[in-house]
């Protein structure tokens, strides 16, 4: 099977509504159950407890504004509910991709081999099993790249002001970059392909892949939408892999 991309450009929101498309695929579907059961489980019960918690949060937040900033009020209250979720939405989205990566690595060989009509050596749960110590590893990697960024990112919400008003725009960007990175990878991984150069790859065409990862951010912070989100992305990302790397990188 081959994908048709002619009906318009290969940008990120392209990719992105290929996902929703490709998800629901004969064959694919079976693949989807267990990254689809581990984001309805950790996401949708992660956002039904921070729902249950804003009220508390919102004004403990604004009351650390200084008075001279008061008058901000009305921009700075949106801000932060929007920072809170996030944060909140990116963190519980890392924990599930975590739990669920053999799975969604699973899922990007599957489609690849529909899409290209050319299965992966070695495939299947039993190979999936055993690459389960290689792809924690490669977790690790990503959460190496993402922790000194992300810790960088949350002190600028501690300086009064400049920190809420400036912190959420770049921590979206940044969400963006790394979900890109995140659901990229599964495709990447399942070639061998190490990291760093994943990395390089995804450079080279930022903005395509800021678009995708922007999209799956704001679906992420959305109640009902978020909790299937996470085989969405895997599909999006492995048509993206197809279509602009495969040619060039695959092992």
């Amino acid at each position: 099977m081959t994908t048709d991309y002619s009906d318009t450009s290969p940008n990120g929101i392209h990719y992105f509504r290929q996902g929703w498309k490709l998800v629901g695929l004969p064959g694919i579907r079976r693949y989807v159950i267990v990254p689809l059961l581990v984001n309805i489980v950790l996401l949708g019960g992660a956002f039904y407890w921070l729902f249950h918690r804003l009220s508390q949060w919102i004004p403990d937040l604004m009351a650390r504004i200084p008075d001279w900033l008061q008058w901000l009020s009305y921009l700075l209250w949106p801000l932060s509910v929007i920072s809170i979720l996030l944060v909140f939405s990116y963190f519980f989205s890392t924990i599930a991709n975590w739990i669920a990566a053999p799975f969604c690595g699973l899922l990007a060989e599957q489609l690849e081999g529909q899409l290209t009509g050319r299965p992966l050596v070695d495939n299947g749960w039993i190979a999936m099993f055993k690459d389960i110590p290689r792809i924690m590893k490669r977790e690790l990697q990503k959460l190496g790249y993402y922790l000194p960024r992300a810790l960088g990112l949350l002190l600028l919400y501690l300086i009064p002001g400049f920190g809420q008003t400036v912190a959420p725009v770049l921590w979206f960007l940044f969400s963006a970059w790394m979900l890109a990175i995140q659901y990229c990878d599964y495709p990447f991984d399942n070639h061998k392909i190490s990291f760093p150069q994943m990395r390089s790859a995804l450079r080279q065409h930022k903005v395509t892949h800021m678009q995708f990862g922007a999209l799956v951010s704001l679906f992420t912070m959305i109640p009902v939408v978020n909790l299937v989100i996470m085989p969405v992305a895997v599909c999006g990302a492995t048509a993206m892999w197809v279509d602009q790397y495969r040619s060039r990188l695959a092992r």
